[in-house]
């Protein structure tokens, strides 16, 4: 048994990581600082990614006529590359290094917690935006 990705879905997944990843680096530059008190930017990166992802590919599912490499390229690709579950292990990992337990467990609360917020409200707002047959709603 074989199985084959279809070319467009790989190139769309490869295209949108340059976007994701090029829109990340973007941030970093924009807001250069670090706190060394807490990880704001990994977790402001993670939480708006969470809700895109929620909002953009809960609209793209719901449709059943979205090509897969559309999906793949947003969700996979952009969306996916944006957001860096490595970057949050590393700032748990320094935190932990440094004996900073309470912004560890802050971190990793906000984290789980505003992230979780973040996919229920975009899926929200594309169900709320997505009608019964697919089309999208004003």
């Amino acid at each position: 048994m074989s199985f084959r990705l279809p070319a467009a879905d790989i190139w769309a997944v490869a295209a949108g990581g340059v976007i994701g990843s090029g829109l990340r680096y973007g941030i970093d530059l924009i807001f250069p600082f670090a706190d060394p008190v807490f990880p704001w930017q990994t977790l402001a990166i993670n939480v708006t990614g969470a809700f895109a992802l929620a909002l953009v590919t809960g609209s793209l599912w719901m449709r059943p006529s979205t090509p897969s490499w559309v999906k793949a390229g947003v969700g996979t690709g952009a969306i996916g590359s944006y957001t860096t579950f490595s970057a949050f292990a590393v700032s748990l990992f320094s935190e932990l290094i440094a004996g900073h337990w309470i912004t560890l467990v802050l971190y990793l609360l906000c984290t789980m917690v505003l992230g979780f917020a973040a996919t229920v409200l975009g899926l929200r707002l594309a169900n709320r935006a997505t009608s019964d047959d697919g089309r999208v709603t004003r």
